[in-house]
């Protein structure tokens, strides 16, 4: 089949980046018999055996380059890290098929995807930017997700017919990234506060009071139950998230105004997931931390690690 098939099903979806949110979608689609290619720069080193397998269990053809896979995709969907987006789509767009769809799933701001979709279309291709609007697990391929650019409207129903729950913010591109990206300076921002609030409430022993003290002022949070979400979903994925604000800052400082929030967000966020890299909250190097429900838990190893001297993890005062 060709870019110009009239029936998504028929397609070979490129998938750049097989990391969680390629896997997902990979799965996803191959349970509708969709083609389906990967191609992942860790296919090159010692991440590439668990890699290699879940492709071999779930029928998904793995390309030997960007290049290698924009030649035979028809639907290209670029899902890495933020500050990989750009480049993807350099790497990609000598190959990209004419009239081929390039969806740009990554988060980075609105002169990212604007350089990028130049990028594609300057060859032939068809850009669309994408906004993950929430926490892809829990949805998978159903995640909301917002369109920009010109052929924003003409894809989106082809994305409903694979099962994406597409919709068309707007055709002007940067619009559906600018909803994205001021949506995260508050989500983000908030994970990177409530570590540092409760870690700290912990050390002085006052957690239970600023609780409920939480609770009195925003009744309708669980802040246990989102305490705890916000600490394991930054150590497993604060690396990715930390170059997401990044590009979050980015957004903020292309309109004038000094991203200082942002800014001090992703060095938080960095900061933790330096500390998973240490195994400091489970293997060295594993994705699977041993993590617990508890948000005390893993504040007391944050505290173990930076030994305040004047206070002790959980124990009330600090010393006179």
């Amino acid at each position: 089949m060709t870019a110009m098939s009239t029936n998504p099903r028929h397609w070979t979806v490129g998938l750049v980046g097989y990391g969680e949110v390629g896997r997902i979608l990979a799965e996803d689609l191959r349970r509708q018999d969709v083609r389906v290619t990967a191609y992942d720069l860790k296919l090159g080193n010692n991440l590439a055996g668990g890699l290699r397998d879940h492709a071999s269990q779930h029928g998904v053809a793995l390309a030997a380059s960007h290049a290698d896979l924009a030649a035979q995709a028809d639907f290209i969907v670029s899902a890495v890290t933020a500050s990989q987006a750009v480049s993807v789509a350099q790497a990609c767009a000598p190959a990209v098929k004419a009239g081929g769809w390039f969806l740009d799933f990554n988060s980075a701001s609105p002169g990212a995807k604007q350089r990028a979709a130049a990028l594609i279309d300057g060859n032939g291709g068809r850009y669309v930017e994408g906004a993950v609007m929430t926490s892809i697990p829990p949805y998978r391929i159903k995640v909301p997700l917002l369109l920009g650019g010109a052929g924003a409207a003409e894809l989106a129903p082809l994305l409903v017919a694979l099962g994406f729950n597409a919709k068309v913010a707007s055709q002007e591109l940067g619009v559906a990234s600018a909803v994205k990206m001021c949506r995260s300076v508050m989500i983000k921002g908030l994970e990177a506060m409530v570590i540092e609030s409760f870690t700290t409430a912990r050390a002085y022993g006052v957690e239970d009071a600023v609780l409920a003290s939480l609770k009195e002022t925003y009744p309708g949070i669980d802040w246990e139950k989102q305490g705890a979400y916000f600490f394991q979903r930054v150590i497993e994925h604060g690396r990715r998230r930390s170059e997401e604000v990044r590009e979050v800052a980015e957004t903020v400082r292309e309109i004038g105004l000094t991203p200082w929030s942002a800014e001090g967000t992703a060095e938080r966020q960095a900061w933790v997931a330096d500390l998973a890299g240490e195994g400091l909250f489970g293997p060295k190097g594993s994705e699977a931390f041993a993590r617990s429900p508890d948000w005390r838990t893993e504040a007391d190893r944050i505290l173990t690690h930076v030994k305040p001297e004047h206070v002790k993890p959980g124990h009330g005062k600090p010393k006179n």
